[in-house]
């Protein structure tokens, strides 16, 4: 279950408003429930109020912001539909050699001894289904590597390694909901 440390604004709207639904909520809810509420994808009314709205947008458009994305409209037979294509190459490439190095040349065989950020990074490559694309560009003993590594590593027990490491509890969380 998510419990609220701190309410502290962040200086993030959408993680503001977020730790905001947290606060407000009556009993705590699981990191499932919080994923499906925070994402819109719960049907339940009871929950409506609790759920960000305009979250994919909201995100598109604060990468836009920073130059990561563009928009563009692009024509899907009869509709016109709004795309979000990566216009910064550079910051997206600089992503793929940071988890590959990661994975390859800084390996620790320990989760509790990765840098925070790539091990949530890696999980939430995982859980978006992408984890594959970052290691296509590597010679084919390289990402056999990588895959059994990041394999190994996403197989763990999520409780046992929360318990292991302080400060990654949410992370695990997040990929044993994924799991489910």
């Amino acid at each position: 279950q998510v419990l609220l440390k701190s309410d502290a604004p962040t200086g993030d709207v959408l993680l503001d408003e977020t730790l905001r639904h947290i606060k407000a909520t009556e009993s705590a809810e699981t990191v499932q429930t919080w994923i499906e509420l925070l994402t819109g994808e719960t049907w339940n009314p009871f929950k409506l109020q609790y759920q960000l709205r305009n979250v994919r947008e909201r995100l598109a458009k604060a990468l836009v912001e920073k130059g990561i994305l563009t928009t563009e409209k692009q024509n899907f037979l009869l509709f016109d539909m709004t795309t979000h294509p990566v216009s910064n190459a550079s910051e997206k490439q600089r992503l793929v050699k940071k988890l590959q190095e990661s994975v390859l040349e800084r390996w620790v065989n320990e989760p509790q001894r990765m840098e925070r950020r790539t091990l949530a990074l890696l999980v939430l490559a995982h859980a978006s289904d992408v984890l594959e694309n970052v290691f296509a560009s590597l010679a084919d003993d390289k990402y056999d590597v990588a895959m059994n590594r990041t394999k190994d590593l996403l197989d763990m027990d999520p409780e046992v390694e929360a318990a292991k490491a302080k400060g990654t509890e949410m992370i695990w969380a997040v990929l044993a909901a994924f799991n489910k």
